[in-house]
């Protein structure tokens, strides 16, 4: 797990942080992409 995953998950659990913010969290690296499919339960998705 990447170092930032239970603070994002537990942020985004609570209803601190919106999809969009933990989306957020993946371009800025703090977790992976697989990680964002795991606390929101959608596919990752980049902008064209």
């Amino acid at each position: 797990m990447s170092k930032h995953f239970k603070k994002v998950k537990g942020y985004y659990d609570s209803g601190l942080w919106s999809i969009e913010r933990v989306h957020n969290a993946v371009v800025k690296n703090w977790i992976t992409a697989e990680e964002y499919k795991i606390i929101t339960g959608e596919d990752y998705f980049t902008a064209a």
